[in-house]
């Protein structure tokens, strides 16, 4: 695993049309992007926020030991990577809203991480086509 991790926000999609597609299999491209399938389509992620892999792990064992937000955000370690949609932010921002709330808990540089984390899940839940991934490179 890498020593950085990256919160990368999905910043827009197009379909991927290199290759001469038949125009059948075009149009099942097309209906299937109209029904919300990803068939064929590239998405663009942008790393909005970046901190230390040691930093990503002290930040996340701040969050209440066993709760769903930790689980979600510890799965990075173990995986090497997550993705948060739309029915996550509202835990997810519960959870790190409340260590932002809390005194002394959060440390000058995870309060930033945590004020940007909380502006990346308000796009999320007001984009629901957007997610966010958080990987290392």
């Amino acid at each position: 695993m890498a020593d950085e991790v990256f919160f990368y926000r999905l910043s827009r999609k197009f379909v991927d049309e290199q290759f001469d597609v038949p125009e059948e299999a075009k149009e099942v491209m097309y209906y299937s992007l109209a029904i919300g399938h990803h068939l064929g389509i590239v998405d663009c992620l942008r790393a909005d926020l970046a901190c230390s892999l040691t930093g990503y792990r002290d930040w996340v064992a701040k969050l209440p030991e066993g709760s769903e937000a930790r689980r979600k955000m510890e799965g990075f370690l173990t995986f090497g990577e997550i993705t948060i949609y739309r029915e996550h932010c509202h835990m997810l921002a519960c959870a790190f809203d409340r260590l932002r709330k809390a005194d002394n808990v959060l440390a000058e540089q995870e309060l930033g991480w945590t004020n940007t984390f909380m502006d990346q899940l308000t796009a999320l839940y007001n984009d629901p086509h957007m997610y966010l991934m958080v990987r290392s490179r």
